[in-house]
C-alpha cells in the first residue's frame, strides 16, 4: 500500500501481467472465465461513514466471496495497525482470517478493494495456482481480481496529488487500467462508469490504450502501416534472426516459413503459416483472429 510515498507508474511488471492471464486461461478455461462476465457491482460493496464497521465489512467481505464463487468460504475480517493494507491466513479453510490495516477505519469506501485482493488470494490457494516468488505471485493475485471482476476497486483506491496519494495493490495504476481493458474487450463492458477517483479513470485511459495496441501487431490483419512496413522487411531477413518484435519466425521441418506471435487475448503463443491472409483460432482461449502474415 502507497500511503502518501511515491507512486510507481507505467509497465514495469507487464510480461509478469501477461503472464498470469495466460495462466489463468491455462488452469480456469475460456469457459470458466466467461462465468465472470459481470463485475462486482459497486451498489453490493458500497460502504458508507454511518454503516457499523465490523458488520459492514464482513457485508462486503461475502459479496466478494459471492463473486468468486466460493460458497463455503467464511471470512473473518478485523483490523491492526500494520505496513500493508491487509492480510490473510491460507490455510485449509473454510474460515479465513483477513486483517485489515487499521487506516481502513475511516478510509472504509476501500474496504471493499482491500478485501478483492485477498478474497483473489484465496481463490487462487483453492485453484492450487501460485506463481514461483512473492512478488510475481502478489502481481498474479492482482491480475486474478481485475480479469475476473473485482480489481476495478483496487484501481478506483488509487488517488495521487501534489500533498498526498493512495495505492492499493502491487501493480501500477496503468497496469490495472490495461487488465481491466483487456477484460472490457472480452466482455464489452466499461468499468470506468464505476470509478470514483479521477485519477483512476486517467490510468484506466492510459491502460486501455496500451491494450488496444495488442490487437494491432503484426501479423494481425488490423496491424498499422508502420508495422506491416516492418514486419514485411522482418519476414524478407527472418533467415538472419529473430527480430525485437513480439513475433517470430522459423522453419517447420518442411522448410516452410512459419510465424509465431501472442494471441492478444491471452498471450499464449500461436503459430501459423507464412501464406498470406490467414486466419487463426487461438488453441487456449479460442479467440479466432484474422491475420495477414
Amino acid at each position: 500500500m502507497a500511503n502518501g510515498g511515491p507512486v510507481e507508474h507505467g509497465y514495469p511488471h507487464l510480461e509478469t501481467v501477461r503472464a498470469a492471464v495466460t495462466a489463468l486461461y491455462r488452469r480456469l478455461s475460456r469457459d470458466t472465465i466467461e462465468t465472470f462476465s459481470a463485475s462486482v457491482a459497486p451498489a453490493d460493496v458500497a460502504f458508507c461513514d454511518t454503516d457499523d464497521l465490523h458488520l459492514g465489512a464482513q457485508r462486503v467481505a461475502r459479496e466478494i466471496v459471492r463473486h468468486f464463487r466460493l460458497p463455503d468460504a467464511r471470512l473473518i475480517v478485523g483490523f491492526r495497525e500494520m505496513t500493508h493494507a491487509a492480510n490473510v491466513e491460507l490455510a485449509a479453510g473454510p474460515e479465513y482470517f483477513v486483517e485489515l490495516n487499521d487506516r481502513f477505519r475511516s478510509h472504509r469506501a476501500d474496504i471493499g478493494a482491500a478485501l478483492a485482493h485477498e478474497v483473489a488470494h484465496v481463490y487462487l490457494h483453492r485453484l492450487d495456482l501460485a506463481f514461483p516468488g512473492t512478488a510475481e505471485n502478489e502481481i498474479l493475485t492482482d491480475t486474478a481480481a481485475a480479469y475476473l471482476g473485482a480489481g476495478w476497486l483496487l484501481l478506483d483506491a488509487y488517488r495521487e496529488d501534489a500533498v498526498s496519494s493512495q495505492k492499493l495493490g502491487y501493480l501500477t495504476p496503468e497496469e490495472f487500467g490495461y487488465v481491466l481493458a483487456k477484460r472490457a474487450l472480452l466482455f464489452g463492458e466499461d468499468p470506468s462508469l464505476w470509478f470514483t477517483s479521477p485519477h483512476a479513470y486517467t490510468a484506466y485511459v492510459k491502460g486501455r490504450d496500451r491494450a488496444r495496441r495488442d490487437g494491432q501487431q503484426p501479423p494481425l490483419a488490423a496491424a498499422g502501416w508502420a508495422g506491416r512496413r516492418r514486419y514485411a522487411h522482418d519476414r524478407r531477413h527472418a533467415c538472419d534472426g529473430p527480430p525485437a518484435t513480439p513475433y517470430a519466425f522459423a522453419a517447420d521441418p518442411a522448410g516452410r516459413l512459419r510465424v509465431s506471435f501472442p494471441c492478444p487475448t491471452c498471450h499464449q503463443r500461436i503459430r501459423v503459416p507464412v501464406q498470406g491472409r490467414v486466419r487463426a483460432r487461438c488453441g487456449l482461449c479460442r479467440t479466432v483472429l484474422e491475420c495477414d502474415t
